[in-house]
């Protein structure tokens, strides 16, 4: 791991950024070419990082971790005065946001838990196993896929 020098203004290079925050390289430059953090760059074309970053790429590996979107990140982020780093406030704040299609995710996979033993994943529902599910293969004339686990009816 790089040493860090006693100066806590000093930006971070993109390898200390790295191993500091636990993401590659790879992962840093593409949050930064989609808007997410940024860099300064040195005389000689090297990026560096406010320290502060640190901070930024946590949220984002937290809301990436509960399946928000990187648009919807990156909205949060934007919606920041001056493109701060977020504080534990801001954070209770997007997070709040967010809560609604967490809760709906939560539902879809509770059913889709309760389903699992008598679905066999394909999604067709045509099968005589489905008869009570779906008689007659009414589902099949709404189209292919699980119809009755993307809509939610029992």
């Amino acid at each position: 791991m790089p040493q860090l020098d006693g100066d806590k203004n000093r930006p971070l290079t993109i390898g200390e950024l790295s191993s500091r925050s636990g993401v590659a390289a790879s992962a840093l430059h593409f949050y930064e070419r989609n808007g997410l953090i940024d860099s300064e760059r040195t005389s000689g074309n090297q990026r560096r990082y406010r320290r502060d970053t640190l901070r930024r790429v946590a949220f984002i590996r937290v809301s990436q971790r509960v399946g928000i979107p990187l648009k919807d990140i990156r909205s949060a982020l934007d919606s920041l005065p001056e493109g701060r780093t977020p504080t534990k406030r801001d954070w209770a704040r997007l997070s709040q946001r967010w809560r609604d299609e967490l809760d709906a995710r939560i539902r879809q996979l509770e059913h889709l838990r309760g389903d699992l033993d008598g679905c066999i994943g394909c999604g067709c529902l045509s099968l005589k196993s489905c008869a009570l599910q779906n008689p007659a293969d009414v589902l099949g004339q709404e189209g292919s896929g699980p119809v009755r686990w993307l809509t939610g009816r029992a």
